[in-house]
């Protein structure tokens, strides 16, 4: 198998509840991650484009869920299930969903924008 072009970590990571900053598995990353691999596969971009993977915490749960973009060195940040197929034309175009991109100051928890909320207990993940 070639190696692809891009990477993408979509953190996963699960604090305990109550953790004020969460975590992007709250926010619903593990959905996202599964349907980010689907779309790149359906979209024959999965075996030279890009791989979906999944990865530990990426050190800025405040923006999760996040994906991290390899080797091109961006976050994609507060990502959605609605999200994935624009990003994944985006990487078919060899292009970035610049909206969705962490600013410099999303990095710092003191500086950054307002997280996305976590789903209830129990409720079923979007699509």
């Amino acid at each position: 198998m070639p190696q692809r072009k891009r990477y993408l970590f979509v953190c996963v990571n699960r604090r305990p509840d109550g953790v004020p900053k969460g975590s992007c598995a709250q926010r619903g990353a593990e959905g996202i991650h599964a349907q980010l691999k689907a779309a790149l596969a359906e979209r024959g971009l999965a075996k030279v484009e890009a791989r979906a993977c999944s990865a530990s915490c990426l050190d800025v749960c405040w923006a999760g869920p996040v994906i991290a973009v390899e080797p091109d060195g961006y976050f994609y940040g507060r990502v959605t299930p609605a999200d994935i197929p624009e990003i994944v034309d985006a990487l078919a175009s060899g292009g970035r969903v610049e909206r969705l991109v962490l600013p410099p100051e999303d990095f710092t928890e003191a500086t950054a924008g307002p997280p996305l909320p976590a789903p209830p207990r129990g409720a079923p993940p979007e699509a």
